[in-house]
């Protein structure tokens, strides 16, 4: 399992654009900046980072610089308190994470939360804490999700649920039947790429911004695709779900995909549905998020990345929403650029744009 921490954005700069959203960064002594630029008080020599506790300077005595080497080169020396030539406090706390992490992936048995927090040299109390700001979960919740990861990817080639069972770090067949049910969104014998042995009930129809496929799991809603062609959205679902056995909607599916198109004509009847989310840890991550944004709000990458404990994976983040199949139910049409600018959207430019003007007419 990749580690979403590591992914680095296109640019880091983008969060902190200008010297005006540098100095609110350095008012609040915020650490997400750490590393991004680097602040110098001309009057007293020093350079620091943006979440140094030093004593605030006024703001006509602070110039910014994109790197230590830059400040250097205007004759400032390294604050002592903050000490911005060494590692921050933030990055080795991301280190830690990090290693946690790839012990989780690589240890035959779950660690325990003790175990971790001993390895990497903190107290329990403080590893958990890290690790949720981090991760956006706890370390208990990743390792099952890391196990699940394992047994999906085990499953296509083992000759048995069973061996994909054990491959993956179960020590019993039991405990997996167990935390399946809650936290595999399918039965163990399906749990493969296409769906296969599931029923999946779908159905298409036309909407104001063109043709809707509506699709349903036994566990709820897992895909909503939007489209100028019908064949094309039926392609792109048989696709996803090649191997499912795909039937017609029955009375209940009927109300979800009215309730759905209802949606998208008008955005405040709001949009209660059982949702059946499969995805990576990460994507998960994001697409919960997502669900958050209020209608007729935006949130840049960046702010989601941040939102999200992790700072430097807008890059991961905008993949993440890119990848959605679940349109509206999972608004991915509320993520832009950090200028607020459109950027792409999977189903088309123009429809987020009248996705977005109908949330701020209904907000």
């Amino acid at each position: 399992m990749r580690v979403p921490v590591m992914t680095q954005p296109a640019n880091d700069q983008d969060a902190w654009p200008d010297d005006e959203a540098r100095w609110a960064a350095v008012r609040a002594r915020d650490a997400n900046a750490d590393e991004v630029f680097w602040y110098g008080v001309m009057t007293t020599g020093v350079y620091c980072r943006p979440s140094c506790a030093s004593r605030g300077a006024k703001r006509q005595n602070v110039q910014f610089f994109d790197s230590r080497e830059a400040a250097r080169a205007a004759g400032l020396r390294a604050c002592k308190r903050c000490k911005p030539d060494g590692a921050s406090l933030k990055d080795i706390h991301r280190a830690k994470i990090i290693e946690a992490c790839r012990l989780i992936e690589t240890a035959e048995e779950e660690p325990s939360l003790d175990d971790l927090a001993r390895h990497v040299g903190i107290s329990a109390y403080h590893f958990h804490r890290l690790f949720k700001a981090h991760m956006g979960m706890t370390a208990k919740a990743y390792a099952k999700a890391n196990r699940a990861q394992r047994v999906r990817a085990r499953l296509a080639k083992a000759r048995s649920v069973t061996e994909a069972i054990y491959d993956a770090g179960y020590n019993s067949a039991s405990r997996f039947y167990v935390d399946a049910a809650r936290d595999l969104s399918v039965a163990p014998a399906r749990l493969n790429k296409k769906a296969k042995g599931e029923v999946i009930r779908f159905g298409l129809g036309p909407c104001s911004l063109g043709h809707i496929l509506v699709a349903a799991s036994a566990r709820g809603v897992c895909s909503i695709l939007l489209g100028d062609s019908p064949e094309r959205l039926i392609e792109d679902f048989q696709a996803d779900f090649a191997d499912a056995e795909l039937v017609g909607g029955d009375e209940e599916f009927e109300a979800w995909m009215a309730a759905i198109i209802g949606h998208v004509e008008d955005p405040h009847q709001g949009l209660d549905l059982p949702l059946d989310i499969r995805g990576t840890v990460f994507q998960q991550q994001v697409w919960q998020a997502l669900r958050t944004i209020p209608p007729g709000e935006t949130v840049s990458y960046s702010q989601l990345a941040q939102k999200l404990g992790q700072p430097k994976a807008s890059r991961a983040v905008a993949k993440a929403c890119a990848t959605n199949r679940i349109a509206v139910a999972i608004p991915c049409h509320r993520v832009v650029r950090q200028d607020g600018s459109l950027s792409g959207y999977r189903w088309g430019v123009e429809r987020k744009e009248a996705l977005l003007a109908r949330e701020a007419l209904a907000s």
